[in-house]
C-alpha cells in the first residue's frame, strides 16, 4: 500500500503512574457519570476514568470529565481567607476564626440595624447535597433570612415551576432508560451533543437500536439537529404557540388519550378552549412552523406507542419558560405519556447537583420538596430540626433575580454568595455591577478567589472544591450517587461543609440546633426526614450508594429492609401504583395563553441573540478557562453569524465584532456558518463581560428566570482589527 496507509499506527497511552484510582462522581453537568481519579505514588491526581460498572456513562466520559482531576490544582484557587473593610481596599490574610466571626457579627448587625430580611444568601447547584442541607438548616432555622436562593433559578427555575403547576411537586418523572423504549421523542431546545454528551450517547444508541423518530425544536441547526429525523426552526420564545397548535390537532382528530385523561387530570375542558385559538394555520404565522408540519408532528407524536419529550435551557430561560414545560406536561398527559416506558416529560438538568438543591436546600421551601406556605411542613420540621415554627417564613423569599433589584432600592443591604458568580451569570450585568456597589457587607465564599464577584466583597472565604469533598448529588434522573475524597483542600481552603457548621456555632451559641460534622451521618438524618415523602432516601446509605454507583429515588428503608436490590435505571414516578402530589391525586391540565412580550428585532437592532453552552466549557469558565485541555478550543468569546448575513455588512470570517444591545456592548470574533439564520447570531455565554452584557432582564412571571434567548442586537464592524484583539485577550485574563 502506497507510504503504508494500509497500516495502523498502535494507539499509545501515556503512562501516568497511577497506583490508586478513587471513586467520585463527575462535578460539571446534571449526567452524574461516574468517575475514577487516578493518584500517583506522591498522591498528586494525574488521570481521570470513566467507571465501567456505572448505568448512567458505562465507563465514558465527556472532555470535560477526562480533565477533572488537573482542577485542584488550577490557577486562581484561594488558599487563605482574606478581609477588608471596602472593596476598593487591598485584601489582608486572616485567620479562618477571625474571618467567620466577622461572617457572625456582619449579618447580625445588618439584621439589626435594618430587619431580619435585609441579608440574602445565594447558593448554587455546584455544592454537594448534604452541604445544601446544612445551608439550609442554618438560614432558615438560625439566621432567619427569607430571602435565600440558588443561582439554579437560572437555569431550572423554569423547570420546578413547571412541574409543580402540573404535578404538584417537583421531580422528574422519567429516567435515561426511557430512550430505549420510546417510539417518538421531540427535543424542545435542547442540544445534548454539547450540553450532556453521555445521554446524547444514551440517546443515540438506543436510536440505533430502535429507530423511533427524533425531532428537534430550536431555531439553530444545534449538531442534536443535524443528527434529527425532523427539525422545527421555531421563532425564538413562540415555544406555548406550537405545543397549542400541536394539541389543537390532537384533540381535533381525536388522538388523545381520553381514559388517561379522565383517570389522571383535572381542566381538559378549559384546555380545550384555549388551543381551539390555535389552529396550525394561525399558529404557523406566530411560530413559523409551517402547519403541514404541525398536523404531521402532532399524529406521530400522539399515535406513537411511547412517546418521550425532553427539553433544556431553551425552554427554561425564557419570559414564557414556566408556560413552555407546563406545555409539554399538557402533551404528555393528554395522550397518557407520563409513567410509563418510552412515555415521559423529561427536564434534563443543567448543573452536577441542581437537583440536590431543589429537593433539600430549603431554597424555595424546606427540605424534600416541602412548602413554607404549609403549616404542617413547617410544623414538621421544626419539630424535626428544635426551632420554633412560628421562626419560619410563612412564604418563600425573593428570588436570586429579585435580590438584586431589591439590592438597588436598599432593601437588601447583605450578601452572602456560595460558589456562584453573578457578576458573570446574571444578564444586564452593568447593572449588577452597580448593586454590588451599594453593598454595606458581603460574602464571597467560593474556592476561586479571582472570580469577578470578589471584586465586591468585604471577606472571601476559600472553599474546598468537588472531591476535595465528601457527599452525594443527584443527577437528571433522580440518582443519588456518591463523591468520595480525592484530595485534601488546596491551601488552607476547608470543605463548605465545615465552614457552615463552623458558622452554625456562632449562631447556635445555646447548642438548641444539631449539625453533624461527618457528611454520611447527615445524610442519614435526611433520610429519616424524607420517610413516606416522594423522594424518599431512607433506604440509602454512602456505601450502599457506591456499591450500586449510584440509586435512583425514591429508595425506602423499607425496601431495603426485606432486601430490595435498588432498580439498575428504570425508577419512574407516576405510574399505575402511584398518584400525582395534588390531594386529589390528579395531574392539572392548564391552558397556556400566548403573550408576546419577546424582544424582537428591529431596524436598529435587526439580529435575535442566542446564548448557549459549548462542549468543551462549563458555565462562566471559572473552572475550564483555567485547564489547557479545555480552554484551548475556544479561549475567547465569538459568534455564529451565517454568511449572507456577513456578506451584507462587510465582515470575513476570523473578524472581531461588536455587539450592541439596548443594554451594553461586547467585542466577539466572527464565525461564519449556515448553523444559523440570517437574522440570527449565536454567542457562547461562558465568557465575562461578553454574552450578559447584552442580554435582557426580563424575567418568568411564575419562575422568575430570565429570558437569556430572547434579545436583539446589531453588529458592527471594527476597522481596527488590533486594537479589537488586544481588549478581547485583556477581558479574559483571571
Amino acid at each position: 500500500m502506497l507510504f503504508g496507509r494500509g497500516k495502523k499506527n498502535p494507539v499509545k497511552m501515556a503512562d501516568k503512574g497511577v497506583v490508586e484510582w478513587k471513586y467520585a462522581t463527575c462535578g460539571y453537568c446534571s449526567t452524574g457519570c461516574s468517575i475514577e481519579v487516578g493518584l500517583d505514588q506522591a498522591g498528586t491526581p494525574v488521570a481521570s476514568r470513566g467507571v465501567g460498572g456505572a448505568d448512567v456513562n458505562r465507563g465514558k466520559l465527556c472532555l470535560k470529565g477526562l480533565f477533572e482531576h488537573e482542577l485542584f490544582e488550577s490557577a486562581g484557587r484561594g488558599k487563605e481567607p482574606l478581609m477588608r473593610n471596602h472593596y476598593h481596599e487591598n485584601w489582608q490574610t486572616t485567620d479562618w476564626d477571625t474571618a467567620l466571626d466577622k461572617v457572625h457579627d456582619g449579618i447580625r448587625e445588618v439584621q439589626e440595624k435594618y430587619g431580619r430580611d435585609s441579608v440574602a444568601i445565594i447558593s448554587t447547584g455546584q455544592m454537594l447535597t448534604e452541604e445544601f442541607y446544612t445551608l439550609g438548616k442554618l438560614t432558615r432555622g438560625l439566621i432567619g433570612t427569607n430571602n435565600y436562593d440558588g443561582n439554579t433559578t437560572l437555569c431550572m427555575s423554569s423547570a420546578v415551576s413547571g412541574y409543580k403547576r402540573s404535578f404538584g411537586s417537583d421531580g422528574p418523572p422519567g429516567c435515561y432508560e426511557d430512550f430505549e423504549h420510546t417510539d417518538c421523542l421531540i427535543a424542545w431546545g435542547s442540544n445534548l451533543p454539547e450540553q450532556h454528551p453521555i445521554i446524547y450517547w444514551r440517546l443515540k444508541e438506543a436510536m440505533e437500536k430502535r429507530d423511533f423518530p427524533l425531532i428537534v425544536v430550536d431555531p439553530r441547526v444545534t449538531m442534536l439537529a443535524q443528527n434529527a429525523d425532523m427539525h422545527l426552526t421555531i421563532t425564538p420564545g413562540t415555544d406555548v404557540v406550537l405545543q397549542n397548535a400541536l394539541m389543537h390537532v390532537i384533540l381535533k382528530e381525536g388522538l388523545e388519550d381520553r381514559d388517561y385523561i379522565d383517570a389522571n387530570t383535572n381542566g381538559i375542558e378549559e384546555l380545550e378552549a384555549e388551543v381551539t385559538n390555535y389552529d396550525p394555520v394561525t399558529a404557523s404565522k406566530i411560530c413559523g412552523i409551517d402547519e403541514d408540519t404541525i398536523q404531521n408532528v402532532a399524529r406521530l407524536f400522539a399515535e406513537a406507542g411511547a412517546a418521550m419529550q425532553i427539553w433544556t435551557m431553551g425552554i427554561n430561560q425564557s419570559t414564557h419558560g414556566s408556560d413552555g414545560v407546563v406545555g409539554i406536561n399538557n402533551l404528555a398527559l393528554i395522550t397518557g405519556n407520563i409513567g410509563k416506558p418510552g412515555g415521559t416529560s423529561l427536564s434534563i438538568t443543567g448543573q452536577c447537583n441542581a437537583m440536590g438543591t431543589r429537593e433539600w436546600s430549603s431554597c424555595s421551601g424546606l427540605p424534600n420538596y416541602r412548602l413554607l406556605e404549609n403549616p404542617q411542613d413547617r410544623e414538621d420540621v421544626a419539630k424535626f430540626w428544635n426551632v420554633d415554627p412560628e421562626f419560619f417564613p410563612k412564604k418563600r423569599g425573593l428570588y436570586q433575580t429579585d435580590i438584586y433589584p431589591a439590592i438597588e432600592t436598599g432593601q437588601i443591604k447583605g450578601l452572602w454568595l456560595i460558589a456562584t458568580n453573578p457578576m458573570s451569570s446574571l444578564p444586564n450585568t452593568a447593572r449588577v455591577r452597580k448593586a454590588m456597589e451599594k453593598l454595606e457587607f458581603c460574602v464571597v465564599q467560593d474556592c476561586y478567589e479571582d472570580t469577578e464577584s470578589a471584586q465586591y466583597a468585604h471577606i472571601y472565604l476559600p472553599a474546598g472544591t468537588w472531591a476535595e469533598k465528601e457527599g452525594v448529588m443527584t443527577n437528571t434522573e433522580r440518582r443519588v450517587n456518591v463523591v468520595k475524597p480525592v484530595t485534601r483542600p488546596h491551601g488552607n481552603s476547608k470543605p463548605d461543609l465545615w465552614i457552615f457548621n463552623q458558622v452554625a456555632k456562632r449562631f447556635n451559641k445555646e447548642g438548641k440546633v444539631t449539625f453533624p460534622d461527618a457528611a454520611p451521618d447527615i445524610f442519614l438524618e435526611m433520610g429519616e426526614l424524607s420517610k413516606g415523602r416522594l423522594a424518599d432516601i431512607s433506604g440509602m446509605t454512602h456505601e450502599k450508594i457506591e456499591h450500586n454507583r449510584g440509586i435512583q429515588w425514591p429508595y425506602t428503608d423499607q425496601q431495603a429492609n426485606r432486601g430490595e436490590a435498588p432498580p439498575k435505571g428504570g425508577k419512574r414516578l407516576y405510574t399505575e401504583d402511584a398518584t400525582f402530589r395534588y390531594p386529589d391525586g390528579k395531574a392539572k391540565l392548564i391552558p397556556l395563553p400566548f403573550i408576546d412580550n419577546n424582544e424582537v428585532p428591529d431596524e436598529k437592532f435587526p439580529f435575535w441573540l442566542n446564548t448557549g453552552r459549548l462542549i468543551e466549557h462549563w458555565h462562566g469558565r471559572t473552572k475550564t478557562g483555567k485547564l489547557g485541555n479545555n480552554n484551548k478550543y475556544s479561549p475567547i468569546p465569538f459568534i455564529e453569524l451565517n454568511p449572507d448575513a456577513a456578506a451584507d455588512l462587510g465582515i470575513k470570517s476570523g473578524e472581531y465584532v461588536r455587539l450592541v444591545s439596548r443594554r451594553s456592548d461586547a467585542i466577539v470574533m466572527a464565525q461564519l456558518t449556515q448553523r444559523v439564520a440570517k437574522n440570527m447570531i449565536f454567542l457562547p455565554f461562558h465568557f465575562h463581560d461578553c454574552a450578559n452584557r447584552l442580554t435582557l432582564g426580563l424575567l418568568d412571571p411564575h419562575s422568575r428566570q430570565p429570558a437569556y434567548k430572547q434579545s436583539a442586537v446589531r453588529i458592527e464592524r471594527i476597522k481596527d482589527q488590533k486594537a479589537a484583539a488586544k481588549l478581547s485577550m485583556e477581558m479574559r485574563k483571571f
